[in-house]
């Protein structure tokens, strides 16, 4: 006999408490005032604009660190998101959050980020055992109008 299903509220504060210790485990994530939303399964990185994130004041523009940060958190949370979500559905995640570790990550600046709030995706194009493969895109204003975009490599934990 089948279980009946849990009631949405429960499933929705099961993945809201997850995101949130996913998010904990990267202090860096807090310095930034970065925010993750959660829609389903899609992840959506949020950047609130903040004076010190502006790297060079005469344009002004983001500075390429913050943005490159910006962009290898949202591939971090969203492969480790994804390498988790079977666990958040079953109700079995570890209280251990083991992080994938960056190989290699390849930033292109396809224009300058402007003083405002930016958002990110990240499509993880592979995923074994060993290695992972993401790309991400940051935009302001515009999805389909990217200002940076990266390609990472990830070892698995």
């Amino acid at each position: 006999m089948r279980l009946p299903p849990e009631p949405v509220e429960v499933v929705k504060s099961r993945r809201e408490a997850a995101l949130a210790r996913l998010v904990a485990s990267v202090p860096y994530i807090g310095f930034l005032g970065a925010r993750f939303d959660r829609r389903g399964d899609e992840l959506t990185a949020h950047l609130p604009f903040q004076p010190m994130l502006i790297g060079n004041p005469m344009l002004p523009a983001l500075h390429g660190g913050a943005t490159a940060a910006f962009l290898e958190i949202t591939a971090i949370i969203e492969l480790s998101w994804s390498n988790l979500w079977e666990d958040i559905e079953s109700g079995t995640m570890s209280e251990i959050i083991a992080l994938p570790k960056t190989v290699t990550f390849t930033v292109d600046y396809l224009r300058s980020g402007l003083p405002r709030d930016a958002y990110a995706r990240a499509r993880v194009n592979r995923s074994g055992r060993r290695f992972a493969s993401v790309h991400v895109e940051a935009w302001q204003d515009n999805r389909l109008k990217p200002f940076a975009a990266a390609t990472a490599h990830f070892l698995m934990p």
